[in-house]
């Protein structure tokens, strides 16, 4: 199984860096900790987006709090003390990292809990649930196998092998709705959801009835975090023009930009590009 590190890269699957959009200073989280990220077996591909493994020593130095704009996914994170499903956080992810330490998260699609999970995935989110509740005692007896293991891409294979007996039957709305969700993530002009609607063929009540039950946010909440990750990403970047970055991601004005970058992350966004 091959990986790739967070210095970009590519495993074919896309690179880390890519697959790190999110993570709040990305520099000062790669001075604490290493991300790696590997791509499902192609039994896996209709429901796992990509595993992540992070791993940190931080002995003798103070704690890390890593914070992340969450996507909306669900994850299996296998982790000290038991293994856990980590519904859409719809809020800010902070994670503090300690000591020696090291994690591994299966990233599903969006949707693509929803068959191992059989309930609307809305009850999911802002929770986090030991895993057990929902695949039995086995998975922490893997969870402790896994965190014995050095090797990164061993803890990844070891993850596969234990969900790979445990497949659902496919269920096409899955596929339907993480196309919906990409739609809302990648197209700048989509700033409304009705125009989301319009453009997967769906009226609006239905497009919110398929979020609830298969992602776990609204159609709202993903338009707009889909900005706050672009706008998160260029003040990483250095100089930016925020007045016209907030007419192109579709806000009336700077100060409407602020005002939702600022409620999420705590600062407004010229601050956090100062601080960066």
């Amino acid at each position: 199984m091959t990986g790739t590190d967070a210095d970009g890269t590519p495993d074919g699957a896309g690179s880390a860096i890519e697959r790190a959009r999110g993570v709040l200073r990305p520099k000062r989280a790669a001075a604490h900790s290493v991300l790696t990220t590997f791509p499902p077996t192609p039994a896996l591909e209709p429901f796992v987006e990509f595993h992540w493994h992070v791993r940190w020593d931080l002995r003798g130095q103070p704690a890390y709090d890593q914070k992340v704009l969450s996507h909306p996914n669900v994850h299996l994170v296998f982790e000290e003390p038991v293994a856990a499903v980590y519904g859409v956080d719809r809020g800010l992810f902070v994670r503090r990292l300690e000591g020696r330490g090291q994690a591994l998260g299966v990233k599903f699609r969006p949707g693509g809990f929803r068959p191992f999970w059989g309930r609307p995935v809305q009850e999911l989110s802002d929770r986090v649930v030991p895993a057990d509740r929902l695949f039995g005692p086995a998975v922490q007896e893997t969870n402790r196998r896994l965190l014995a293991l050095e090797d990164p891409a061993g803890t990844a294979a070891l993850a596969e092998a234990f969900l790979l007996p445990r497949l659902p039957e496919p269920d096409p709305q899955t596929a339907e709705v993480a196309a919906m969700v990409e739609t809302a993530g990648s197209d700048r002009d989509l700033v409304r959801v009705e125009q989301l609607a319009d453009r997967c063929g769906v009226s609006v009540r239905t497009l919110q009835r398929l979020f609830a039950e298969y992602v776990g946010a609204s159609p709202k909440w993903v338009l707009r975090r889909a900005r706050l990750h672009e706008a998160a990403q260029r003040a990483e970047s250095g100089s930016v023009d925020w007045s016209a970055l907030a007419a192109d991601l579709g806000y009336a004005d700077q100060s409407h930009l602020s005002r939702d970058f600022t409620a999420v992350v705590g600062l407004p966004p010229t601050r956090y590009a100062q601080r960066s």
